[in-house]
């Protein structure tokens, strides 16, 4: 129970890898705040962990409006006084090289991908002052390689690398860490989507496994873990760190 009595944000919650993060924390200990757009998965999934006992809330939220993450980081602060831990998961993927992808659909990956992390980190940095807090951002294997059709993404995802890195060295003296894990490809409601557009889903789905030296996908359980374990003490000598969880794709 290493988050027994701590409060935890997870954009981008009620699903995928947020909904095992979730998860992972409230089984520390934790008092989780499901932070997301999709009211029913957000709310059934808020009720099925106080079912099991946890605490749990669901705050609607779109990360890319100033006024609406001010308002969910207060709900958190009212609810429960203060928070530990912000998960910044919440994202969006589109495919398409530079000529392919339009300004309007650049400009919404990097408001969701990139501002809305800013957002909710700038309105979070003042509590988590308060108790030594934690920060983890949610990037991705497309952070570190140039990964083919899908430019503002991998863009996209470098930045959040970026700004992980420099948030690290500007709060470290002031308590509060930055940490970011990469995950690989991994087998989430957003990664089924992409590959059912394709003309031979299966096909799609064997490629991506096979890429890859473990010959799979990953398990949003297995990026949860990754993430609890940055945000523990037991790795307090962590920030700016960017741990890959991708299958040995970067690697190659």
């Amino acid at each position: 129970m290493e988050f027994q009595d701590k409060v935890v944000i997870v954009t981008g919650g009620s699903k995928g890898i947020g909904e095992a993060t979730a998860w992972a924390f409230a089984e520390q200990g934790a008092a989780v705040a499901i932070v997301d757009t999709d009211r029913g998965s957000g709310e059934e999934l808020s009720r099925k962990m106080r079912d099991k006992g946890y605490q749990a809330l669901f705050v609607e939220t779109d990360i890319t409006k100033e006024a609406q993450v001010q308002s969910m980081i207060q709900k958190v602060l009212d609810e429960w006084g203060r928070l530990d831990v912000l998960v910044n998961n919440a994202g969006i993927y589109l495919q398409g090289d530079v000529e392919q992808t339009s300004l309007e659909q650049w400009q919404r990956v990097l408001d969701v991908n990139i501002t809305g992390m800013f957002l909710c980190t700038k309105y979070a940095i003042p509590a988590l002052l308060k108790n030594g807090g934690v920060v983890v951002n949610v990037a991705s294997e497309a952070g570190l390689v140039g990964i083919k059709g899908q430019v503002v993404y991998n863009v996209s995802k470098g930045a959040v690398i970026a700004f992980t890195r420099s948030c690290a060295v500007d709060y470290a003296s002031k308590g509060v860490r930055f940490n970011c894990v990469c995950p690989g490809t991994t087998d989430t409601p957003l990664v089924r989507e992409a590959v059912n557009r394709s003309p031979d889903p299966a096909a799609a789905r064997r490629h991506l496994e096979e890429i890859r030296p473990l010959n799979r996908l990953g398990k949003p359980e297995e990026i949860a873990a990754a993430i609890v374990a940055l945000a523990s003490e037991r790795l307090g000598y962590a920030t700016g760190a960017v741990f890959s969880i991708d299958g040995g794709y970067t690697a190659q």
